[in-house]
């Protein structure tokens, strides 16, 4: 049974999309909650809730020529300067409390057979989400409705291990990044199983600060690997932890949203509603 914050999360993507899709119409507000079956003070309070602006300022923020701002902010170096000069504690979120630690090749062996690996469902602003987690911290997260396909990917990483339903504090500190002012959040400990080349990547995306963007040829620049930029996409691609590895920061050099594992709409969403967060 879809919960009341799935159901938001459905409805806003299609109000959006058909927002989207009809932009030179200039569709009004009333005509968008009608297309969900809202009337719209209470579309407008939804969206409201869940992405703190407008729908037309959100727009704004998901527009290719947003997009191409972030990306010659990033050409000229510029939020590199602002970490320097203090960015907000809210900007620096993912450089600050997100910690990666790999998995020595002892704990992957065998398909992962000598590690106990605890999970849970739960929901997000950007729909129902997966967390898994080892005794050292966060393995797994993942956007998925399916909660037996979700558990079926989980279990494909580590096919022996050991697997148990049940939320634990590393989750519960992992997961109330959506729900917590985030200048409260403690360190989220993140256990990964990869290669050191992917190790690497997804510890450069955390150096992206919320609400900018990069390209996936800044960021073999940032690793010191200029001509890898396909082998970055590759890492990006197999990030195993959503949001909190912020894989969806990177995008096309020419300011198209390009893909993502959980989907290019919600991705596209995500990238609303952190630009919301620290623009409105």
């Amino acid at each position: 049974m879809s919960t009341q914050n799935q159901i938001d999360y459905e409805r806003i993507a299609k109000a959006i999309d058909y927002i989207r899709s009809n932009f030179k119409l200039q569709p009004s507000l009333e005509e968008v909650a009608g297309k969900i079956h809202l009337s719209p003070a209470h579309f407008q309070k939804m969206f409201s809730d869940w992405a703190g602006t407008s729908p037309k300022k959100f727009l704004q923020f998901i527009s290719l020529e947003h997009a191409k701002s972030l990306l010659k902010e990033e050409k000229a170096s510029l939020f590199d300067t602002a970490y320097e000069t203090g960015l907000s504690s809210t900007s620096r979120l993912h450089d600050l409390f997100v910690k990666i630690e790999g998995m020595s090749p002892a704990e992957y062996k065998n398909g992962g057979k000598s590690l106990n690996i605890n999970y849970s469902f739960s929901e997000s602003p950007f729909g129902k989400v997966i967390a898994a987690s080892t005794e050292k911290g966060i393995c797994y997260m993942a956007f998925e409705t399916d909660q037996h396909k979700a558990l079926g990917d989980l279990q494909a990483k580590f096919p022996n291990a050991s697997f148990f339903e049940r939320k634990d504090d590393f989750q519960n500190n992992a997961l109330s990044i959506f729900s917590k002012d985030w200048s409260e959040l403690n360190t989220i400990k993140l256990h990964l199983k990869g290669t050191d080349f992917q190790l690497k990547v997804w510890e450069s995306l955390l150096n992206i600060p919320m609400g900018k963007l990069s390209t996936y040829g800044n960021l073999a620049d940032k690793i010191g690997n200029p001509n890898a930029s396909r082998a970055v996409g590759t890492a990006i691609g197999s990030n195993p932890v959503a949001f909190l590895i912020p894989c969806h920061r990177v995008i096309q050099s020419t300011g198209k949203i390009g893909g993502y594992m959980w989907g290019s709409e919600r991705k596209q969403l995500i990238i609303g509603w952190e630009s919301s967060k620290m623009y409105s």
